[in-house]
Formats: structure tokens, C-alpha cells, sequence
């Protein structure tokens, strides 16, 4: 079977795409919803079913960098993170933004070189939760939040980060968050979002108990050099963990009491042309078969069976660096953000674009183990 080829969408971004989320909603069979955000401030969203251009709107928060939805699949609502540090909820169905919260919010200082120093770099909703949303940023701050709080602005938990955040990930179980951070660290919290509910003395009305959220475990990187991505396993059971140095990391939480199967940590190297070495941009696992594709600053996707330690397949290579990726919510298709990610800075380059392809099963389903 020839492979597929990739379809580009129209009125990509105008510069730096900085995530890709597929809208996880049950009630249309007749659209699928593709979320974009970029160094133009935009959000977009795309249908990949007809191949259309659906929105953009501009966030006013300057460059947005990080993005994520919530994971009730009932709802409509896509979070951004800005530039200025700020949390921004999208309501889909009525096009309305509205402030969930901001990093830096105790900082007196309003030099705009400044509140950079705040950004919100990474975004992820819990996954057991239809309204729990962690944030982290280049303050060094974890906040979770509560959308659906009286307490307007105010995350639920802060927890200190021992350096700046590069990227996030939550556990499907919705019970851990990792944040990777300058200085080769890897931060696991546990959270647990309370669905018991108490009596106000006051009103008498049930609310829910606040969740919990502590730092469990801080360890080194097996990787000598600067995380660019981070996520967890379906499982759960361990991470893969992408670098600058054109390596990804497997590695397992044996620490938190979580079984490795007898398998131990190791790492590849990938994404490199000759002598050249390029970064790992963005790791996105398969949704069925738990196989992962990675995308790299030299152009291409690979996807690779990480229990087996084998590449399964190179798709074509796009115009550009792979900025980010994401797979579909069944797996049956992978979109690909080509967007120069300065690694050779600045220069002129091809403009960006939003890709989408339909995925073969040959390209992620494991490999058979000879026994």
C-alpha cells in the first residue's frame, strides 16, 4: 500500500506553531476539531474531516505558547497559555475568552521583558477531572486550577518548581503530572481532585472538597542535555522524554512503587542527518497501540515501538521542523505542525503549515516479540 500523503490545512498560522490538540467531543460525528496555537497570539481551529478552515481568535495575551482541553468529552472549552502568563479559557460553542488566571499575578513589575520571565509554558487538563486544569511556567510555579471555582483567578494549588517549566504531561488515570524543568529535572505530583462532597455551615449547600496536589519524586534526566518534551506512557508506567540532542529517553517510575515489568530505563538516538544533529520537538503516543511517533527539527516523523526498541516507520519529510504533533482520538490520523523551531537561528524559512495524514497500521502497531 502506498504511504499517504499529507494534507495541508488552510489559513495555517502566520508564525511559530506551538501546540496541536485534537477536540476530544462525542456529540459530532460529522466534524472533528483540530486546536492550534502560535507565536501570532492566535488560537485556531481546523475540521480535518472537511479539511476546513472553522476559526482564529486573537487571545490578546501576545505569543501563546502552550494550549490543552478539557477532558470531559462533553465539553467545548480549550485553555491557552500566553506569553504574559496568563490562562485563557475558549468557549467553542459561543466564541467567548474569558481569564481563568495568571502566573506572576503577585508580581508588581509590568515591564513587558519582564512579564516574559512569567510565561505560561505548559498546560494539561487531569484526565479524571471535567474541570481541573494544571498549568506551569518560566516562574517556576505549578498552579492547578479550578474553571468552575468561585474564586476567580486564584489557582486551587501552588507548588514550587526548582526551575524553569519546558514541558508537562498528565497520567491518563488523571492521579500524576510531570514537569520537566531547566536543570535536566523531571517533577512528578500527584494529584487527587476529591469527588466527596461537604456542607457549608453557612448556606448549607454541598460543594466539593479542594483537590490535593504534592511533589512525590525529583530526579535528574537520563538525558545530558535540555528536555524539549515529556510525556507519559498510556500505562502510566514510565515516561519518554525528547532532547535538544536529537535523543529520547525511555524511562520507568519504579520509585513511586509503579512496576517496570522487569524492563530498565534506556535511550536512542534519533532525528539526526549525517553529523547533524537535530532536536526532538515533540513525542505523541498512539491512543490504541501505545507506540509513539516523534517529531524532529530535521523535518521528519518516526514512529517507534518503545517495549520492542524498534523503529516502525519514517513518514515523509515536510518543508520544516516538526514543531508538534498529535494523534487523533482513535489513531487514524496525525497532525503535524511544520514550523521552523530556531535551532539553526534566524534565517529565512518555508512558512508554517498544519498537516494532516492518515495513519496505517503498519506505521504503529508493535512489533511481534520472537520468545
Amino acid at each position: 500500500m502506498s504511504s499517504p500523503e499529507p494534507i495541508a490545512l488552510p489559513n495555517p498560522p502566520n508564525d511559530g506553531i506551538t501546540s496541536l490538540q485534537y477536540i476530544d467531543n462525542n456529540n459530532s460525528s460529522s466534524q472533528q476539531l483540530l486546536a492550534s496555537t502560535s507565536w501570532d497570539g492566535a488560537l485556531r481551529l481546523h475540521d480535518t474531516f472537511a479539511k476546513t478552515h472553522v476559526l482564529t481568535h486573537v487571545m490578546e495575551c501576545g505569543p501563546l505558547l502552550s494550549m490543552t482541553s478539557s477532558a470531559s468529552s462533553s465539553s467545548n472549552k480549550v485553555f491557552t497559555g500566553g506569553i504574559d502568563g496568563s490562562i485563557r479559557q475558549f468557549d467553542i460553542a459561543t466564541s467567548t475568552p474569558s481569564l481563568i488566571g495568571m502566573h506572576g499575578a503577585n508580581s508588581s513589575n509590568n515591564n513587558s521583558d519582564d512579564n516574559k520571565k512569567v510565561a505560561c509554558s505548559a498546560l494539561s487538563a487531569i484526565h479524571d477531572s471535567s474541570s481541573l486544569i494544571a498549568s506551569a511556567g518560566w516562574d517556576a510555579k505549578f498552579h492547578l486550577w479550578d474553571v468552575r471555582s468561585s474564586n476567580k483567578h486564584q489557582p486551587v494549588i501552588t507548588l514550587d518548581l526548582p526551575g524553569k517549566a519546558f514541558g508537562m504531561d498528565t497520567s491518563l488515570d488523571g492521579t500524576k503530572v510531570v514537569v520537566a524543568t531547566s536543570g535536566r529535572q523531571n517533577c512528578f505530583i500527584d494529584v487527587r481532585s476529591s469527588s466527596l462532597s461537604v456542607t457549608n455551615n453557612n448556606d448549607k449547600e454541598n460543594s466539593q472538597q479542594p483537590p490535593i496536589a504534592n511533589m512525590i519524586l525529583q530526579r535528574d534526566s537520563s538525558l545530558k542535555y535540555q528536555t524539549r518534551c515529556i510525556k507519559f506512557f498510556p500505562s502510566t508506567q514510565g515516561i519518554a522524554i525528547g532532547s535538544i540532542e536529537g535523543r529520547v529517553a525511555i524511562e520507568y517510575l519504579t520509585e513511586l512503587g509503579i512496576s517496570n515489568n522487569n524492563k530498565k530505563k534506556y535511550a536512542f538516538k534519533c532525528h539526526r542527518v549525517n553529523d547533524t544533529i537535530y532536536p526532538v520537538n515533540d513525542i505523541a503516543f498512539h491512543p490504541t497501540h501505545g507506540t509513539f511517533a516523534t517529531g524532529g527539527a530535521d523535518g521528519t516523523v518516526v514512529t517507534w515501538d518503545g517495549n520492542s526498541k524498534k523503529k516502525l516507520a519514517s513518514l515523509a519529510k515536510l518543508p520544516t521542523s516538526i514543531a508538534c504533533l498529535a494523534f487523533n482520538r482513535d489513531g487514524t490520523e496525525l497532525a503535524m505542525a511544520s514550523s521552523y523551531t530556531f535551532e539553526e537561528g534566524e534565517r529565512d524559512h518555508p512558512r508554517e503549515e498544519i498537516y494532516v495524514r492518515e495513519v496505517l497500521e503498519g506505521e504503529v502497531k508493535p512489533k511481534v516479540v520472537a520468545k
